[in-house]
């Protein structure tokens, strides 16, 4: 075996290597990170395109459902352009969370889901936007076409997550949620995130 071959290379890269969807905006492919047993923040790692852990959440608070990406997305001006109060895009891909009926209890899978709403979430300054999706072919779920038709109590859950994941004892954190928004506007965003990922990666 010869010595300093990456061999992670081989394997097909989660964000770039991966389709984002056969109808985007509407319908997207979602990369799960996390699952909503996940005590631990795992993140994409974008060198070798394995999970990595990002931190052990320092809260109770676990996510409502599965949370990950849009393949081929990536959140620069144009994202940062829709959200009044951003400075900047974080520079991510897009983050979606599933909503499903059956729970998806492992990562890494890939999950075709439907935009219907979103967050505009700023982190310090950055814009890092939250799509909400449904799981394709979900029997509960499956015919709901905007956020507006969620019921109150899991959209305040899946507020509260983003809000209170990333506080830590004695600190204070720089996360806001502007607004909510439903299929329409959440499409937009993935529109906009595919545009950026397209100017920032195209040529490369």
């Amino acid at each position: 075996m010869s010595k300093g071959v990456e061999f992670f290379k081989w394997r097909a890269h989660p964000w770039h290597g991966l389709p984002a969807g056969e109808d985007t905006p509407q319908w997207v492919n979602v990369f799960v990170e996390i699952t909503q047993f996940d005590s631990m923040k795992y993140e994409i790692d974008k060198e070798t395109g394995y999970l990595r852990i990002d931190r052990p959440q320092r809260n109770s608070s676990l996510p409502p459902c599965a949370y990950g990406f849009i393949p081929r997305t990536y959140c620069d001006r144009r994202v940062a352009g829709l959200a009044k109060g951003a400075q900047r895009g974080d520079k991510d891909p897009l983050d979606v969370c599933v909503i499903s009926e059956m729970p998806i209890n492992r990562a890494e899978v890939i999950v075709s889901a439907k935009v219907i709403g979103g967050f505009r979430m700023i982190d310090d300054d950055e814009a890092d936007d939250k799509i909400i999706a449904i799981m394709k072919g979900d029997a509960a779920w499956g015919e709901v076409e905007d956020i507006k038709a969620l019921p109150r109590p899991l959209v305040d859950r899946l507020k509260h997550y983003f809000l209170t994941y990333k506080m830590t004892p004695k600190e204070t954190t720089e996360v806001s949620i502007e607004s909510m928004y439903g299929a329409k506007a959440a499409q937009k965003v993935v529109q906009a995130s595919l545009d950026d990922y397209a100017d920032t990666y195209a040529s490369e």
